[in-house]
């Protein structure tokens, strides 16, 4: 079983940036269990403001499954996922430069040091 790092990207929307901490200082047990059942590892979400005045969060972790594609499957069938994103996702505005099917865009590693 091999680690694969993926990181991701997504603006937030105009005016979102408190309630989107304030909900991230407390996410539900529910959902990390999911994430960690579903073969995620060292999460993080990160926020900055950049020159265009708007609000991005980029997203790192490590999937240490072995069928990525169906763990996100799984993860998208939980029930408490499903509300979590309900109240999350209207907060996001996904990216210009993504793939067709993305919210969060995949970004592309070009360095690591281990």
């Amino acid at each position: 079983m091999g680690i694969e790092r993926h990181g991701r990207v997504i603006r937030l929307k105009p005016g979102m940036r408190e309630e989107y901490v304030r909900l991230h200082e407390a996410v539900w047990p529910e959902v990390l269990a999911t994430i960690t059942a579903c073969g995620i590892r060292n999460y993080s979400i990160l926020l900055k403001e950049l020159d265009d005045g708007r609000d991005y969060l980029f997203a790192t972790y490590e999937y240490v499954g072995t069928d990525f594609a169906a763990d996100q499957k799984r993860m998208a069938a939980d029930p408490a996922t499903q509300r979590w994103w309900k109240i999350t996702d209207p907060m996001q505005e996904p990216v210009d430069a993504r793939e067709k099917g993305e919210w969060w865009a995949a970004m592309r590693e070009v360095f690591r040091h281990k």
